[in-house]
Order: C-alpha cells, then sequence, then structure tokens
C-alpha cells in the first residue's frame, strides 16, 4: 500500500493496517491549534493514525482555548486553527487575518444551554446568571443568538465568563442558572437530569458550525500542505467509515472519554466530508456569516462588517 490515496476504497480495511502502513516522510510543519470539541476530533485522528504524515506533514497539535487561539496564531506559535464560522470574523476584526479552507462540522445539539429545573423558559433568565466563555467565543455567540432570537440580549442576563468544561462542571455542582456548554461536556448534563435540564441546543439554534483556516501566509507559502491538510481530513471521515469502534477509541482517548461515550457525544453532530463542504461553501457559509456579522456588530464585538470574500479561500474543496 502506498499511502491512503485510495480511502475511499479500503473501507474492508482495518485501523491498525492502515496506522501501520508506510508512507512518504512528513516535510513540511505545521501547528495547528483547537479544542477539545468533538467536532475538531478528526483532526487528532488524522495525527494518530498516521494520515498527516502519509500526506507529507509534520502536524503538531496544540489544545488552546478559543479565546486565546488568536493570540497563539498572530505570535506565530500556530499557523492554522479550528474554530467556529463566526469567530474568525472577530479575529479579523482584532487585526489577525485568517482565511477558511474547509468545513469541519456542524452541530446538531452538540452544543445547548443548560438551565435549572424551575426555568420555564429563555425569557426566565432575566436578571440571572449564566456561565459561558468570554465574548469572542463560540458559547458567547451561542448565547447572545439564543437570546436575540427569544427577544433579549446579553444586557438582560450577568454572564460569568467559564470555559465550557469548568462551566458545566460548576453547574452540575449547583453554581449558576444556566450555563453554555457543548459536547462531550453537554452529555455530562444530560446525565445529571437532578442538576437541571437542557433547555435549547443547536436543534433549535442552528448557528454553531466550524471551520479550519490558515493564516494568509502560510497558505502563500505551503499552497501544497494546504491541499494535504483539507484531502487529511476528508481521509479521516473515510477511515471513521471503514473502522468506526477503533477511531472512536482514539478520538475519545484524547478527551478521557471511552469510545462508546465519544460516539454518543459524537451523535449531536455532522461532520462534512468533500460534498458537504461543496454545499456548505457555495451559498449557506456566505449566508450565515453575514447574519453572524450583524449580530457581532450589534452585541458590540466588532466596530464594522468585514468583507466577508477575505475571510475564505474557497479551492481546496472546489476541485475535490
Amino acid at each position: 500500500m502506498t499511502g491512503l490515496k485510495r480511502i475511499g476504497m479500503l473501507a474492508g480495511i482495518g485501523l491498525a493496517a492502515l496506522m501501520t502502513a508506510g508512507g512518504v516522510q512528513a516535510q513540511t510543519k505545521v501547528n495547528i491549534g483547537i479544542s477539545g470539541w468533538t467536532g475538531f476530533a478528526p483532526l487528532t485522528l488524522a495525527k494518530e493514525a498516521g494520515i498527516f504524515a502519509k500526506n507529507g506533514l509534520d502536524v503538531s497539535i496544540k489544545k488552546i482555548p478559543q479565546k486565546d487561539r488568536h493570540l497563539a496564531i498572530a505570535s506565530g506559535d500556530i499557523q492554522c486553527a479550528a474554530t467556529t464560522v463566526e469567530t474568525w470574523i472577530v479575529w479579523d476584526a482584532a487585526g489577525i487575518k485568517t482565511k477558511q479552507i474547509f468545513q469541519l462540522d456542524k452541530s446538531y445539539g452538540a452544543d445547548g444551554m443548560a438551565v435549572r429545573g424551575s426555568t420555564a423558559s429563555i425569557k426566565d433568565l432575566k436578571g440571572k446568571t449564566v456561565a459561558a466563555s468570554a465574548p469572542g467565543t463560540s458559547p458567547y455567540f451561542a448565547l447572545a443568538w439564543i437570546l436575540k432570537e427569544n427577544g433579549m440580549s446579553v444586557k438582560d442576563v450577568n454572564v460569568v465568563n467559564m470555559e465550557p468544561g469548568p462551566a458545566a462542571q460548576a453547574f452540575i455542582a449547583g453554581q449558576n442558572d444556566a450555563a453554555m456548554t457543548y459536547e462531550p461536556y453537554l452529555s455530562a448534563v444530560r446525565e445529571k437530569q437532578e442538576a437541571g435540564k437542557i433547555i435549547a441546543t443547536t436543534l433549535d439554534y442552528p448557528m454553531v458550525m466550524d471551520t479550519f483556516g490558515c493564516t494568509p501566509k502560510f497558505l502563500a507559502e505551503n499552497d501544497a500542505a494546504a491541499v494535504a491538510l483539507t484531502k487529511s481530513y476528508f481521509e479521516a471521515l473515510e477511515l471513521i467509515k471503514a473502522d468506526q469502534a477503533k477511531a472512536y477509541g482514539i478520538m475519545g482517548a484524547d478527551v478521557k472519554q471511552t469510545g462508546e461515550q465519544f460516539g454518543k457525544s459524537a451523535g449531536y453532530l455532522r461532520w462534512s466530508d468533500s460534498a458537504g463542504n461543496k454545499a456548505f461553501f457555495s451559498g449557506e457559509w456566505q449566508a450565515f456569516t453575514n447574519k453572524a456579522a450583524d449580530l457581532l456588530l450589534e452585541i458590540g464585538l466588532i466596530k464594522a462588517k468585514p468583507d466577508i470574500a477575505t475571510l475564505v479561500e474557497t479551492k481546496y474543496v472546489a476541485g475535490k
């Protein structure tokens, strides 16, 4: 076997064989910033299963909170990152220039708001304390989006800045009136029904979708590597199909979950394959980015709407 070029035809081959197969030597070094979000896990799989290396990439994956990921880009510590679509807009407004090159996933209930059992509606949160990550992050944006859809704003609640994991843990422990979190942490809340309930998720408010992007400088200097990054992601998705149990085991271990637990978390999102990417960047991305920019402008996280065409480079998925 010469690599994973024909991975779509190798569904019957086990993960172990793919992991031990020989391949080309890693060439281009790439540092990628992500979080423990379930949707990003195929990137970890691509590294652990040797897909990146086989495609000529020496990848280092760094776990960096979303609120700090753009700072790592600005410092040169990482060249690429995974994050939600609207986050790239905030980073651009802060002078951190990047271009999204492929879609990773879309949340189908994997992000949500946990509230106490006595909370009957979103409007009941007026004046209450909600744990959410800092402004400029996905949970904060999701909170603003959900509140706006219910005739409210972030000014109507008291926001305590906590990362998704700690926010869920604190909520389960009885702290705060509500919490914004995502998988795998949202499932921890689902399993502790005595602590509260999930009042809203991205099934109710579809506004969480993730993309992978890099700096313009990296893309200009490493076009082949960008092609390889995109290809590697799609091959990781094929590998999940080929041997789901082992793939889930690898991805789950990275976030301290069993393969079975990871599978449950993954059930609340959809990874985007090549065909999905083509469709996404043919109109959906543009429509959502415009709407997201309007909300970010309204809540004061950006001072002007960007030219959204500068935030994306679709050539890496257009020909797939």
